[in-house]
């Protein structure tokens, strides 16, 4: 069983960590979210309503699960552009997006010469395409050296703060400490802490000393 009688609610206006150890169900939950997979009882909704009912998606949700899900001949603006009309976002939003991200100056090349923090970069801007309301991102900092860490953390309280609704997966607990402001933790699919990130670690010294009092060793 990946996930099992898994219930939480992710409330606009902060960002909300998604943390638990390699195979607690994250992945999984994200998917299911999104509708790649299909639970065997239960549902997930986005603002009441199952993503697959969605008409344009884009505009309602946006998700970096596999940044390098690309195809390798197609240039950065190309990927984008593709996205963009197939849910009726204008052209132009595609330049917005490569500016924001830092990938302006390399919209033209293709994808296949890209390094790891360059295609993570494209799929941040993939999830921000259609301005959505909603962000769901599954280890984002994947390949992002510090300064782009930096950046993507001032970018997340950004969005938070514009009253959208983050949800960030990742298994890197100092960087959940300096940047969620909520955690949902899950541990072999079951919900084990639903709570602010202060009343989570208490009077532990750091998040991963919590987190190993509170659930065990994440290793």
């Amino acid at each position: 069983m990946a996930v099992d009688d898994l219930t939480f609610t992710v409330l606009p206006g902060r960002v909300t960590g998604f943390l638990g150890s390699n195979g607690a169900g994250k992945s999984t939950t994200l998917r299911m979210m999104l509708g790649l997979c299909r639970p065997s009882a239960g549902h997930a909704l986005i603002d009441g309503v199952r993503y697959r009912a969605l008409p344009t998606p884009l505009r309602k949700v946006g998700a970096l699960l596999e940044a390098n899900d690309l195809h390798p001949g197609r240039t950065a603006r190309h990927h984008l552009l593709w996205l963009a009309q197939s849910n009726r976002i204008p052209r132009t939003r595609v330049d917005e997006v490569l500016h924001q991200v830092g990938l302006a100056e390399v919209a033209d090349r293709r994808t296949r010469g890209f390094s790891l923090g360059m295609t993570q970069r494209l799929g941040i801007a993939a999830a921000l395409l259609g301005d959505p309301p909603v962000l769901l991102f599954d280890e984002p900092v994947n390949g992002l050296d510090p300064q782009g860490i930096r950046w993507l953390r001032t970018l997340l309280h950004d969005l938070a703060a514009e009253g959208r609704t983050v949800l960030v997966s990742s298994h890197l607990m100092s960087e959940m400490a300096l940047t969620a402001h909520h955690l949902i933790v899950i541990g072999h699919g079951r919900l084990l802490a639903d709570m602010p990130l202060a009343e989570f670690i208490g009077p532990a010294p750091s998040l991963e000393d919590a987190f190993m009092r509170r659930i065990g060793d994440p290793r």
